[in-house]
């Protein structure tokens, strides 16, 4: 049966080949979204492997994390980008979900280690419904899998619905996050370390207003991990 299972598996990827979501080559059997050139000229920042990286200087003095970390430079121009834009606004949910995966074995013996539970940055009811999903609770997901570490997904909430993000000044940006997340539950959360997920950092508005409530839980300490790191 699995001989007849992987005969048929082939015989539709050769049909309806997979194709890389970077730049539209066909990805080799056993891989998904991303083919082997793709993932291997990805512009890795190494974040987790020093606590003074540039992403985490972005905190300094703003909130306290642990640490902070993000895979790849998010640069406009090049074809990385577009993984982030089809996770978002494509529906590809399991991009998210493969993509959290590939971070989770990369990230070797670091400080996410240390995490005791993760927790994704939480979209609004309404924005969710409009997109059928949560970008950053499906590289959660992935992340969790691999890690083994417990993914909370209903204790974070965001309780104001806020415009994009997209176009606006730092200043902007932190005045349209203020206030607008709490905990259902914080009691769940005390004593815990916490694994903040987010799909790219520009700012860290958003991931700033999420640490302040968190860091609320007595002895509850927060680090943050995101795919992609956009220095504005």
């Amino acid at each position: 049966m699995d001989f007849l299972r992987r005969l048929g598996e082939d015989a539709i990827g050769v049909i309806f080949p997979e194709i890389c979501v970077a730049c539209g080559g066909k990805v080799v059997r056993g891989r998904r979204f991303l083919c082997t050139s793709c993932l291997y000229h990805l512009p890795r920042t190494y974040f987790h492997r020093y606590d003074d990286n540039p992403l985490a200087m972005e905190f300094w003095g703003r909130v306290r994390l642990e640490h902070a970390a993000a895979w790849f430079h998010y640069t406009k121009g090049s074809r990385y980008p577009v993984l982030i834009h089809a996770l978002k606004y494509m529906g590809r949910r399991e991009l998210g979900y493969e993509l959290g995966r590939l971070y989770a074995h990369e990230l070797d013996d670091t400080f996410v280690y240390e995490t005791t539970v993760i927790v994704p940055v939480p979209l609004h009811r309404r924005k969710k419904r409009q997109r059928g999903y949560n970008q950053s609770e499906w590289i959660g997901r992935g992340l969790a899998q691999v890690l083994n570490k417990p993914l909370q997904t209903n204790n974070l909430c965001r309780v104001h619905y806020t415009k994009t993000q997209t176009r606006k000044s730092r200043l902007e940006r932190w005045q349209n996050v203020k206030n607008v997340f709490r905990l259902r539950q914080p009691q769940l959360l005390e004593g815990q370390h916490v694994l903040l997920v987010d799909d790219v950092v520009t700012t860290g508005a958003t991931l700033e207003a999420c640490a302040d409530v968190l860091l609320l839980c007595p002895g509850t300490r927060v680090s943050v991990l995101a795919l992609g790191y956009a220095n504005l």
